[in-house]
């Protein structure tokens, strides 16, 4: 039997009708600017997100750094919250890259503590103290279990924002659920933000690709950054077919994963209630031993801390084969 594996929706693999789309994509050089389909899928992520520009990136790693280096420079701040993706899971990129330090608040969903933000919040007082330059939030929050960050407190950290003379960077790898979850046009979260980075390889299923979208200085800044990074792509057309693609037929069908999910969490003794979109965490001491002992049962789930599990829902893993992880997941959590 084959295995179900719930360690990441980055573990997609395209479908037939992707590979065909990107079979027949129409290339050129994109280090010159010259593949259509890039441009194609550049400029519809930028109107769907109501900006100017964007970017095509290899990863989402790489949408970050590039992301936030345009709204924070060497020896400035950028203020998120704890569990943030950008200061946990990017091996210290935007420090080792752009010369910026991250200060943290915390949330017990990942969410926006505003009071926390105007107590952290340093203005530029010389050469004596380092400077708030940008202000993160990342919807969904990834290592909170894929919750949402309601859009009147996104809204409200815009306009403090605002008032002290701050960017936002909203990491959005995963906004594509936030959208499906709430209903949310996705141009009402791009207008929180002065740049983001969305990612199609995940719960949308293409293969590879991330952008980074922003103004056109912002856009223009970071394609000269990305090619600085080793990130400039020839026909990369290929490639952002596939993203064209999942826009088109897989972004609605995310609704299946939330509702996969829930199933999940009430087999592992988690309150679907709590679960919002596709990730499910659980916090259990023996949790090493209990990926070892579903992985011999044919469930793949991952650790993303010494006591966290975590499942993830996405393309690959249809009903029949979540209700068979389920089945084994409940046995082994009791």
């Amino acid at each position: 039997m084959s295995l179900i594996d719930l360690r990441s929706d980055t573990l997609t693999r395209p479908t037939a009708s992707m590979r065909a789309a990107m079979a027949s994509a129409d290339v050129g050089d994109d280090v010159y600017g010259e593949d259509p389909t890039v441009r194609e899928l550049e400029e519809r992520l930028a109107g769907l997100f109501g900006h100017e520009a964007a970017l095509f990136t290899p990863t989402g790693s790489m949408a970050n750094v590039l992301a936030v280096r345009t709204v924070a420079g060497v020896g400035q701040e950028v203020l998120c919250e704890a569990r943030a993706h950008i200061a946990r899971a990017e091996l210290g990129a935007h420090a080792a890259y752009t010369g910026i330090t991250m200060r943290t608040w915390r949330h017990p969903r990942g969410g926006v503590d505003l009071d926390a933000v105007r107590e952290m919040f340093a203005p530029d007082m010389g050469p004596f103290f380092v400077p708030t330059a940008a202000i993160s939030v990342e919807n969904t929050h990834n290592f909170a279990g894929g919750t949402l960050l309601p859009l009147d407190e996104l809204t409200a950290l815009r306009e403090y924002a605002d008032s002290v003379g701050a960017a936002v960077h909203l990491d959005g790898a995963r906004i594509w659920n936030a959208h499906v979850a709430t209903g949310t046009p996705l141009a009402d979260y791009g207008s929180i933000a002065d740049v983001m980075a969305v990612c199609l390889s995940k719960g949308l299923g293409a293969p590879v690709g991330s952008a980074v979208i922003g103004s056109a200085d912002a856009i223009a800044e970071s394609r000269v950054w990305r090619k600085r990074m080793g990130g400039g792509m020839r026909q990369v057309g290929i490639l952002a077919a596939a993203g064209l693609h999942a826009l088109d037929h897989h972004v609605e069908r995310l609704a299946d994963d939330h509702e996969h999910a829930r199933l999940l969490a009430r087999a592992c003794g988690v309150d679907p209630a709590t679960v919002q979109t596709n990730i499910v965490v659980v916090e259990r001491p023996d949790a090493a031993e209990l990926v070892a002992a579903a992985r011999d049962r044919g469930v793949l789930v991952a650790t993303v801390g010494p006591t966290t599990l975590r499942l993830v829902t996405h393309l690959d893993v249809d009903r029949a084969a979540v209700d068979r992880a389920a089945d084994v997941l409940a046995g082994l959590l009791g």
